[in-house]
């Protein structure tokens, strides 16, 4: 068997060139990380409004610090070898700051990111309200980005959130401009159409594109084959998850205060074996028992 590229950047990229279009899922923490790997997908995904909601208690509006996404960066990398994408935001400061987001997402173990063009007041990309840095401003953060790389294969991506108040021509300038700034991929956020996602494309040409398959946002969760038609290289499916977790966990709890048991959604959880085996328990224990075996033998001595 070929060896597995080294670094997460060279496993993201190599992802990229093994599955058109790359299915990335969002995995909020580590467990889930190890469920998608499970689940025979080569690349995940840590939402920004992922870390907010889930590990914080907040809403998606730039709150959450670089230091708490890499903590949830290291989680992560350190249960699987699948390369993971993660957002950053607007990189939380300035060029120099954009800088150390990107070293430290990579000793994090990060394979990649997204750095976005709103201001750094920002919103969710499904949100009305949002304001733009210019053009110009988002070239230099990616162009910092680009310059921080102590891997040289980390992907950095950019996020052009400009559809919404520019249209699909703004939209398609501020992506061309910022691929020859160094982007290395282009997120267009909240696109309509795959008439759109062929737009951007056609006028990109190498640079892949992501579509952003978010559940109950602007844009329609259009099938793989549709992706594929329009030319979009990356699929992210960031929150599916977390949502139906949250659901079920809504689910449990009511059922619990309401009917003073979980007999009646014991049926919709993931059983104690299930759970052992995704975790390897069982030769946990082997191992343990292997070195308690031998504390005592040098104990008798």
């Amino acid at each position: 068997m070929p060896s597995q590229p080294r670094t997460p950047g060279a496993r993201l990229r190599s992802a990229l060139k093994a599955e058109r279009p790359l299915q990335v899922v969002g995995t909020i923490n580590a467990y889930c990380a190890l469920l998608a790997q499970r689940a025979g997908y080569r690349a995940i995904y840590l939402s920004g409004g992922g870390v907010a909601n889930a590990s914080h208690g907040l809403p998606d509006l730039g709150i959450t610090s670089l230091n708490e996404v890499c903590e949830d960066i290291r989680r992560i990398t350190q249960a699987t070898d699948l390369p993971l994408l993660v957002d950053a935001d607007t990189g939380w400061g300035g060029e120099f700051m954009i800088e150390r987001t990107v070293r430290k997402m990579t000793l994090a173990g990060a394979a990649g990111c997204h750095l976005e063009d709103q201001v750094h007041s920002k919103r969710c990309g499904h949100r009305e309200g949002k304001q733009l840095v210019s053009s110009a401003e988002m070239c230099g953060r990616i162009q910092a980005a680009v310059g921080a790389r102590t891997d040289p294969h980390f992907l950095v991506m950019a996020r052009t959130d400009s559809y919404a108040s520019e249209g699909i021509g703004g939209a398609v300038a501020r992506a061309r401009a910022y691929a020859k700034a160094g982007a290395d991929a282009i997120f267009g956020e909240a696109l309509t159409s795959l008439d759109e996602y062929r737009a951007f494309t056609k006028a990109l040409g190498k640079v892949p594109v992501l579509a952003n398959l978010t559940e109950f946002g602007k844009t329609p969760l259009f099938s793989l084959e549709g992706l594929r038609s329009a030319g979009v290289a990356i699929a992210l499916y960031p929150l599916g998850a977390f949502r139906a977790m949250s659901r079920a966990a809504e689910r449990v709890y009511a059922a619990i205060r309401r009917e003073g048991t979980q007999k009646s959604v014991v049926g919709e959880m993931q059983t104690r074996a299930e759970l052992y085996d995704v975790l390897g328990y069982e030769e946990y224990e082997r191992r343990l028992d292997r070195m308690l075996a031998a504390q005592e033998g040098r104990d008798e001595k």
